[in-house]
């Protein structure tokens, strides 16, 4: 159950931040095709991502941590990649995409936390 109320934030999250940049759209602003953003992000992040983090140790203890940015912008641009009615323009919309994607879904959060005390 907790599951699904994290996909329907990320869901929300998407759909708010899409809304927000000019450079990242969904297409007709369909939430079942934000549910799909959400899903395969999900998916990525869980997956993809920690042998990404991996492979780039070196870089990322350099960088100081920064270049975790890039690799968040990297997931997303897979995902744009994959879901055909997910656009992102560039690379630093994906990065952009990323921050705005991060704030909007910790206010969301904070509003369920609410909810549970």
């Amino acid at each position: 159950m907790n599951f699904i109320i994290q996909l329907i934030i990320s869901t929300l999250a998407i759909l708010i931040s899409s809304y927000l940049l000019p450079g990242v759209s969904i297409v007709n602003d369909s939430f079942f095709t934000a549910l799909l953003v959400a899903a395969v992000l999900s998916f990525l992040n869980s997956v993809v991502k920690p042998i990404m983090i991996i492979f780039t140790i070196p870089i990322t203890f350099v960088t100081l941590g920064f270049f975790l940015l890039v690799i968040n912008a990297i997931i997303i641009l897979i995902t744009a990649w994959l879901v055909s009615d997910f656009i992102v323009n560039s690379f630093w919309w994906a990065l952009l995409f990323s921050f705005i994607l991060s704030i909007v879904t910790s206010i969301l959060e904070s509003f369920k936390k609410q909810e549970e005390n």
